[in-house]
């Protein structure tokens, strides 16, 4: 997802580096430009198709929590399809980002990939850059969903991997059968 002539700007090494430091499980991105949540994969499984469908190995975890921000968003659950975002309203107001349109080095892949974290990303709103008035509304129109994917922290299996002794094991691998995608235990 990240090829070589790829250039990494400072301030994203510095997120990567955080994200490989402090064992985040879930996180979202925020944009405009739309009124839609997208989850991975960002980057279609074949280079050339620009909006093709790519699943990663925990799809119905991502559409899980992709839903339970767009269920609680007072706009993105509106049944209009006449509305800012109404196009992907008989998608429940989610879509897989590569199916949406393909692109690399998206931060939700990256955090799929390289650490434990599941990251959807946010389409605020139907414009790219918002006027400040239009800021308060905005926050309003998310709060509630944001509060509603944050306690998603709180589903899935949790606990500590510890020796015989009840130390916790560092770096412990964890596999669930019929998922293709480990994690880690934390430091």
């Amino acid at each position: 997802i990240f090829s070589p002539e790829f250039q990494v700007a400072p301030e994203t090494k510095a997120v990567m580096k955080w994200l490989r430091s402090i064992p985040f499980v879930l996180s979202a991105s925020l944009h405009g430009g739309e009124l839609v949540v997208t989850y991975p994969y960002d980057y279609s499984r074949h280079p050339m198709e620009e909006k093709m469908f790519s699943p990663t190995p925990d799809e119905k975890v991502f559409k899980m929590l992709a839903k339970a921000y767009a269920d609680a968003h007072p706009v993105i659950s509106d049944r209009s399809e006449l509305r800012c975002g109404g196009n992907f309203v008989k998608r429940g107001g989610i879509i897989n980002g590569a199916e949406w349109y393909s692109f690399t080095g998206g931060m939700a892949d990256f955090n799929y990939l390289h650490t434990n974290c599941f990251e959807v990303t946010v389409e605020v709103g139907c414009e790219k850059f918002p006027l400040e008035e239009e800021l308060f509304t905005i926050w309003h129109e998310n709060k509630g969903a944001l509060l509603n994917y944050m306690e998603m922290v709180h589903r899935g299996i949790k606990g500590i991997v510890s020796d015989k002794f009840g130390n916790p094991i560092k770096n412990a691998r964890i596999s669930v059968r019929g998922i293709q995608h480990d994690v880690t235990t934390g430091n």
